[in-house]
């Protein structure tokens, strides 16, 4: 008969499911809103009286990132709420969530440019290319001091990435202004204005797609390409001594840089399990930043049944050879 046994020695290792959120990205995030926020305004009123669309998209486009700052800010904020009874991994994967909506939103302000580019196009409006010149420079001065500001510390979290592809989108919007600008001031060819947003446009449609697919990933609970589950077999097995077989392997992901696995293995020794166990752990946070992990042994003379979880993570727990109901709640 199985047995199963869960003891509470957990070396006063701290127990939280959920990281802690970087306070760094929340002050970042907050400031490039205000500077955003407040260049948007100025870059519509000038964009209408100028009579771009190449401004007043990008002024669209900046609108955008001023709600994409804020859900980042609301996303990192909710993040450092603590877990609960019925969210036990907290509201971490709120910035997710967030990441997605972003992405999705550039998808629609990039179908918006591309339509108003075509009336542009078909039906041709006056533009006034100095003032236009202006604002555009200034629209790339506050778009570089903003990219600036958000590539400062990690970049790597899903949120920061959205909030960065927003900004390299606008700043591709202020450069096309100022190319049309200088174009239409020097030859007086109206239609560069459209058909540089189309361009930007086109751009913003490939970065969101790639940033789309990766945080739906995460929803999907795929796992990483990092820390694929044929990868981890093959550098358990080659690395850690007394393993013979690893299986049932699951990896995936609550937020950026928070992974997650659980997985069987069995040891040549079963005397060895419980050291295996630890070594396997130590193995998958060091090679694979997998920080929180759940093992099952499967036992010599039970190949199919696990008897024993041992590991979570740092938190370490004994085995009992009495037999106790096959049950746990982890």
């Amino acid at each position: 008969m199985s047995s199963h046994s869960h003891h509470d020695d957990h070396d006063h290792h701290d127990h939280s499911h959920v990281p802690k959120v970087n306070q760094a990205n929340q002050k970042k995030v907050l400031l490039s809103f205000v500077l955003i926020f407040t260049f948007m305004i100025v870059e519509f009123v000038g964009g209408v009286y100028a009579g771009s669309l190449a401004l007043i998209a990008d002024a669209g486009h900046m609108l955008t990132d001023a709600f994409a700052l804020a859900l980042a800010w609301a996303a990192f904020h909710f993040g450092q709420r603590q877990p609960n009874n019925r969210l036990t991994f907290g509201y971490i994967r709120f910035e997710v969530l967030a990441s997605l909506f972003n992405a999705m939103t550039l998808f629609l302000i990039a179908i918006f440019i591309i339509y108003e580019a075509w009336q542009r196009l078909t039906a041709p409006a006056t533009v006034m290319p100095w003032p236009m010149f202006i604002v555009a420079c200034a629209g790339l001065i506050i778009n570089l001091t903003v990219l600036w500001i958000m590539t400062r510390g990690e970049t790597e979290n899903v949120n920061i990435k959205g909030v960065i592809l927003h900004v390299m989108g606008d700043l591709l919007g202020s450069f096309a202004a100022i190319v049309a600008a200088v174009v239409i001031g020097l030859t007086g060819w109206a239609p560069i204005d459209p058909i540089l947003s189309v361009l930007v446009a086109v751009l913003i449609l490939r970065g969101a797609w790639k940033l789309i697919r990766k945080t739906s990933h995460i929803l999907l609970e795929g796992a990483p390409d990092e820390a694929a589950p044929s990868l981890i077999s093959a550098y358990l097995l080659e690395q850690v001594s007394g393993l013979s077989e690893v299986s049932h392997i699951h990896v995936w992901q609550i937020s950026t840089g928070y992974t997650l696995a659980t997985l069987h293995i069995r040891a040549v020794d079963d005397a060895q399990a419980k050291q295996v166990v630890r070594a396997v752990e130590v193995a998958l946070e060091e090679k694979f930043s997998i920080g929180h992990s759940t093992i099952a042994i499967d036992w010599a003379d039970e190949p199919s049944s696990p008897q024993c979880l041992l590991s979570e993570a740092s938190n370490h727990h004994d085995c009992d050879e009495a037999p106790h109901p096959p049950t746990h709640s982890h």
